[in-house]
């Protein structure tokens, strides 16, 4: 029986270089020439500090448009809307969603159930796999996902006929 599992997980090295790229363009913007600004990643977690709050908010963005162009969808920022002020500097902490959660999860088997597709959803941890008798049901399936706006990207791995 075909299958495929529906995951979200994003990789860590492309969020590394689109922080280092985000360091190296923060050097040569103007706005912020003589600025003490800074990004860092480390432990899954990026670092933002500056020492006004609206520059946290333009560094955020300069790292959106990074993960964008490394093909990272934005959605998996997870972040404060408020950066923290500590002394000199505002610090904002940006984290990443990795997994499905089960609140998700359930959705994503909802949403199969309601269109009746013959299919066969099964949440597994973190992931939810799709088992059915033609592919072309789990395409359909696949497309559907797609188009759900459940507020983080899916990606479609171990598919087997």
């Amino acid at each position: 029986m075909p299958s495929v599992d529906i995951v979200s997980e994003i990789e860590t090295a492309e969020i590394l270089n689109a922080t280092d790229n985000t360091e190296r363009e923060l050097a040569t913007r103007f706005d912020f020439r003589g600025v003490d600004a800074s990004i860092k990643f480390a432990n899954d977690i990026v670092t933002i500090k500056t020492e006004a709050d609206f520059q946290c908010q333009q560094l955020l963005d300069i790292f959106r448009g990074q993960l964008i162009k490394r093909k990272v969808d934005p959605r998996v920022i997870e972040c404060e809307d408020e950066s923290i002020h500590r002394g000199k500097t505002f610090t904002l902490d940006v984290t990443f969603k990795q997994g499905i959660s089960a609140e998700i999860c359930k959705k994503i088997v909802k949403l199969i159930k309601d269109e009746k597709q013959k299919v066969q959803a099964t949440i597994q941890g973190d992931q939810v796999r799709i088992t059915g008798k033609k592919r072309d049901d789990l395409q359909a399936v696949m497309a559907m996902v797609r188009a759900a706006d459940l507020g983080q990207p899916f990606q479609f791995k171990n598919q087997r006929d």
